[in-house]
């Protein structure tokens, strides 16, 4: 993710918490529950192949991540004006399954940002409300020194999740696919979908875009926000719940290390800044996979086999909070 965009805030102290011994133990765990599934539909969707994309201009350089209060728990395994209106609502659903263990299961992937964001830069800089104040429709993302960039990152891991979630009976709403909408949607718009749907669960998907040396993921989880249009309070605690079983799963599924230069080593940040998240009404984390501009995490990230694993990671902690296990 980019944060020279519509989610950006000055970075406050961060105010050591708890840290029970979860990570750990995740992290030790040996076996991968879900990976002879999560190998099957990736061999049914196809790698797309490894290396640099290069389709359109990588976005300047972003700024690290900020954050306010990290949490510090253990892991359980509108309208703008200038630029006319959002593109229209095309999220990409999945046919109804008609058995598995997530039968009559919503879930909704939120790939961040478009690869033809680049193209419309009067649409994304448009300000939306995101209940808080007013922020950019969207920002072009971030990418790897080479170009691979993370609107391509985030629309292949989120449809091999798409898979992988299927394959279980959930039905699975994208909040946009491949080049539809050509751009966006806006943050607001995001929300919505998820909301609209009544989703379960809702997930959006990114990568930093951080200095070189900073290197991990982390899984952002909504605060408490009750102002303008935007009341998170109802689903603050079982976003927080979903963040911690994705996180402990991504951990020890793929053996990307939580974040070193956020969330003092948890893996897990707490935010009031971002519209995604503010105008939920429904259970909904980010998770922001990798540092694209490290070099060690982007030979992960362009790598189609750790992508895999990170949609297996992500999928068994969004399978672990549907079935309450």
């Amino acid at each position: 993710m980019s944060y020279t965009g519509p989610d950006f805030d000055v970075p406050q102290p961060e105010r050591p918490g708890r840290l029970r011994r979860g990570l750990l133990t995740v992290a030790l765990a040996a076996l991968v529950p879900g990976a002879l599934l999560g190998w099957l539909v990736y061999e049914a969707v196809g790698d797309p192949g490894d290396g640099s994309d290069t389709a359109g201009p990588p976005s300047a350089t972003g700024s690290p991540s900020t954050s306010e209060e990290p949490v510090l728990p253990s892991y359980p395994g509108q309208d703008g004006k200038g630029a006319g209106p959002s593109p229209a609502r095309t999220p990409s659903a999945s046919a109804p399954v008609a058995s598995g263990p997530l039968k009559g299961k919503v879930v909704v992937i939120d790939p961040g940002h478009n690869t033809g964001n680049f193209r419309h830069t009067a649409e994304i800089n448009r300000t939306v409300d995101i209940g808080t104040n007013r922020k950019e429709c969207d920002t072009t993302g971030t990418s790897t020194n080479a170009g691979y960039t993370e609107a391509r990152f985030t629309m292949d891991v989120a449809h091999r999740l798409r898979a992988l979630l299927e394959a279980q009976g959930a039905t699975v709403k994208l909040t946009h696919d491949g080049d539809s909408p050509a751009w966006g949607p806006c943050v607001d718009e995001r929300a919505r979908i998820g909301n609209d749907a009544h989703a379960d669960a809702a997930v959006s998907i990114h990568a930093d875009g951080a200095a070189t040396g900073d290197r991990g993921f982390h899984v952002i989880l909504p605060a408490a926000v009750h102002a303008g249009s935007a009341d998170t309070r109802p689903i603050v605690s079982a976003s927080r719940d979903l963040g911690e079983r994705i996180a402990g799963d991504f951990v020890r599924v793929t053996g990307e290390a939580p974040s070193n230069y956020i969330g003092g080593g948890t893996g897990l940040v707490t935010r009031k800044d971002l519209g995604g998240l503010n105008l939920s009404t429904v259970p909904k984390v980010f998770i922001e996979c990798g540092n694209m501009r490290d070099s060690k995490d982007a030979a992960a990230l362009t790598s189609g086999n750790w992508r895999q694993k990170a949609a297996e990671g992500i999928s068994e902690g969004i399978v672990s909070f549907l079935r309450g296990s």
